[in-house]
C-alpha cells in the first residue's frame, strides 16, 4: 500500500492571474498571446527568484507563489504587479495572497484553506489589483501600503472575509530601483548605496541591492572612456 508522506507546515501563498488572457488570444491570436504568457512568466521566474520564493506551480496563464516569510512574498507580488501594469501592457494581473498552517503533501503540493481563500480572492480579484488577508499587512515592506478595506462573501467560505486591497505607497517625488523599478523615496527605501560617483542609490531590499552590486562592471581602462561609459546605476 502506498503511503502519502504529509506535514503540516506556516506558509504564505499566492496566486497570480492574468486578467484579459483569454480575450487577447481571440483579437490578436495565439502566437501573441505565447508571447505575451512568456514575457510574463520571465518575469515571475526573476522575480521571485531574487527574492527567494518560491513558484509552486504554473496554472496556465497563472501561477501559485509560496513563501515561508510573508515579507519577500508580499514584496514579490507587488513588483510583478507593477511591472505589468501600465497603459501600454496588453494584460493586467490580479493578485491574492493568504497565510496561515497548510499540509505539505509529497514535499510539492499544499492543501489547506489559505490556498483555497487564495485562489478564491484572485478570482474575485479585479484588475491590477493585489488582495490579502489582514494577517499580512503588518509584513508589507516600507514602500508598500494599505490602500482599501471591504467585506467579501467568498463562493465555498461560511464567514464574510475581510480583505485588504495593497499596492505601492503613493510618493510625490520617487526614484526607481535600478534592479527592479518599484519608485522609491529616502523614507520608504529598505536599502541604500552609492554609485562610483558617490550619489546614493536607493533600494527596495537588500536582494535587488545584492543584485546591483554583483552587475557587471566595466574595467578600469574602459571605465568612463566613450566606447564605456561611466556606470552609476
Amino acid at each position: 500500500m502506498c503511503q502519502h508522506l504529509t506535514v503540516r507546515v506556516r506558509r504564505n501563498i499566492a496566486f497570480l492571474d492574468l486578467s484579459g488572457f483569454t480575450a487577447l488570444t481571440e483579437t490578436e491570436g495565439d502566437e501573441r498571446a505565447v508571447h505575451v504568457l512568456t514575457v510574463f512568466r520571465a518575469q515571475v521566474r526573476a522575480t521571485c527568484s531574487r527574492r527567494g520564493v518560491r513558484i509552486a506551480k504554473w496554472l496556465g496563464d497563472g501561477a501559485m507563489l509560496v513563501g515561508v516569510e510573508p515579507s519577500p512574498l508580499l514584496g514579490a507580488v507587488l513588483e510583478i504587479q507593477h511591472a505589468t501594469a501600465g497603459p501600454g501592457s496588453p494584460v493586467s494581473v490580479r493578485i491574492a495572497a493568504a497565510a496561515g498552517e497548510v499540509i505539505l503533501l509529497e514535499g510539492d503540493d499544499y492543501i489547506g484553506r489559505p490556498v483555497n481563500l487564495a485562489a478564491r480572492l484572485c478570482d474575485m480579484a479585479p484588475a491590477d489589483a493585489v488582495l490579502v488577508t489582514p494577517g499580512l499587512v503588518g509584513a508589507l515592506p516600507r514602500w508598500g501600503a494599505e490602500l482599501a478595506r471591504e467585506a467579501m462573501t467568498v463562493r465555498g467560505l461560511e464567514r464574510v472575509q475581510e480583505v485588504v486591497h495593497v499596492g505601492l505607497r503613493p510618493l510625490a517625488h520617487g526614484v526607481a530601483d535600478p534592479v527592479c523599478g518599484i519608485p522609491l523615496s529616502p523614507e520608504v527605501a529598505e536599502e541604500l548605496a552609492r554609485d562610483p560617483v558617490g550619489s546614493q542609490v536607493w533600494f527596495c531590499s537588500d536582494s535587488c541591492r545584492d543584485t546591483w552590486e554583483r552587475r557587471p562592471r566595466p574595467t578600469a581602462e574602459g571605465q568612463g572612456s566613450l566606447r564605456t561609459p561611466l556606470i552609476g546605476t
